[in-house]
């Protein structure tokens, strides 16, 4: 499990509207980090309803 990306220091972006900027790297690691997250909580949400169903 990946953690959760920290936004880049206000000294990493120039303010030039590079391509990439450092902000786009963030914002396609945090869209990574929401899937993954998303994915565990519907891993999560299946095993309990596994665990409360009677066999």
């Amino acid at each position: 499990m990946r953690e959760k990306p920290t936004p880049p220091e206000d000294y990493e972006c120039c303010q030039s509207e590079c391509s990439p900027c450092v902000w786009d790297g963030y914002y396609d690691e945090m869209d990574l980090w929401r899937a993954e997250q998303a994915e565990l909580k519907a891993q999560a949400e299946q095993l309990a309803k596994d665990a409360s169903t009677p066999d």
